[in-house]
């Protein structure tokens, strides 16, 4: 792994995205009236895409010339982006973003003419989509769509009234990485991280998305709650996810903005268990620390992301021709082993390994569908439930009780 910056940005992406979010999703949150370019709601209550309306292209023509990206750092690396721009005689132009407010303020006004895509996370898709940023994609354009993993050709994260806003790309879970000193057997339960048997020896993310793990928690071991979906969450339901995560502060030796932060927790004794991602425990058993990683009985939480179209992007052609090529199993690899993530294309598995031996085992690559089926994949919070319904908690008041959780 290359690069080290996604890290960052992933960690604070959430964190950091409360100056953009609050706005925009008070805007959800009160039913956003029909206006041109606005967020409206159908006959039955439903929000529906500003944009979802727009045709989708429906054919690639001759390539502009230009292709401008909002990426995550080390997305647009030259081992896949050179063989791309001589292919096709698209120059690609990368703006790095360090956070997904930062992406969506860069998307603002559909890219603002100047941008083509954006590498957005789950956490941020929503927003761009319901706030009219991104447009519908042709998925039948980009022929390595129908290779893709099946729950990630259409998640609800860029799919919305079965239309494509994006095609997804690489992922990862949110999964328990665990001391094999001691934990010879890995731990069949989150309730680890709960444990005051464990007390000062835990670390989990600094995330306000880190209320939906311990959503995900309750779901199994509080049923009467009715946690259907640790994104979904009534005021209640989000009550008791706070609840438990003021409980385990005691608990927590650090919460870690960084994966290299994680990993020297590991790496000096100072910690057992902790949320985590595969990359960390890589990083780690490279360096000989004992450590394992695993996803428990209850599952785990995940990011996914995924290229949207920006609604006003100059170089359509262009942007089509990138998401042909980086949806195919070859490049798909190359970027999988060079940034530590797992590939979206079904086909990558083999190619990883021609690249680096064992790459596919330890970034999960090929794992059976019940490991995918455990992760439950990042969403913006928004106050309508997918049931129609205005009295799920929105992300602004996850912001915030993540602020009184940390202190």
């Amino acid at each position: 792994m290359k690069n080290r910056t996604f890290f960052r940005g992933r960690a604070k992406r959430a964190v950091v995205a409360i100056a953009i979010a609050l706005p925009l999703l008070g805007a959800f949150d009160s039913g956003a009236v029909a206006a041109s370019g606005a967020t409206v709601r159908t006959a039955d209550g439903a929000l529906t895409p500003p944009t979802q309306g727009m045709t989708p292209q429906q054919s690639v023509g001759k390539g502009e010339g230009e292709l401008n990206l909002i990426a995550w750092e080390g997305y647009a690396q030259p081992e896949w982006v050179k063989p791309f721009e001589q292919e096709t005689g698209c120059t690609v132009n990368a703006k790095y973003a360090g956070s997904s407010s930062e992406m969506v303020s860069l998307m603002a006004n559909g890219g603002g003419g100047q941008y083509d895509l954006v590498s957005a996370s789950g956490d941020a898709d929503l927003r761009l989509i319901y706030g009219g940023d991104v447009k519908p994609v042709n998925v039948n354009l980009v022929p390595a769509w129908k290779q893709l993993r099946p729950f990630l050709q259409s998640p609800d994260f860029n799919t919305i009234n079965g239309v494509h806003y994006g095609i997804s790309l690489q992922f990862g879970p949110n999964d328990l990485l665990y001391s094999t000193k001691v934990f010879p057997k890995a731990p069949p339960s989150w309730s680890v991280i709960y444990s005051k048997q464990y007390a000062g020896k835990i670390t989990v993310p600094n995330n306000p998305i880190q209320i939906a793990d311990a959503a995900l928690y309750l779901s199994a071991h509080q049923p009467k709650l009715g946690i259907t979906d640790p994104y979904e969450l009534t005021q209640s339901q989000f009550n008791a996810a706070v609840t438990l995560l003021k409980q385990q502060r005691p608990l927590i030796k650090a919460y870690w903005n960084l994966a290299s932060d994680e990993i020297s927790l590991f790496a000096n004794g100072e910690v057992v268990a902790g949320a985590s991602w595969p990359y960390q425990t890589g990083q780690l058993q490279a360096a000989k620390v004992k450590v394992a990683d695993t996803i428990p009985s209850e599952g785990a939480t995940g990011w996914a992301d995924s290229w949207l179209l920006a609604a006003k992007a100059p170089h359509p052609n262009c942007a089509y021709k990138w998401l042909a090529y980086i949806s195919t199993a070859k490049v798909q690899a190359e970027q999988a082993v060079n940034y530590g993530e797992t590939p979206d294309n079904s086909l990558a598995c083999p190619l990883m390994n021609q690249l680096q031996k064992g790459s596919c085992d330890s970034l999960h690559a090929n794992e059976p569908d019940a490991y995918f089926k455990s992760i439950k994949f990042w969403k913006t919070p928004l106050a309508q439930c997918d049931n129609g319904q205005d009295n799920c908690v929105p992300f602004q008041q996850w912001a915030t009780a993540w602020t009184q959780v940390t202190g």
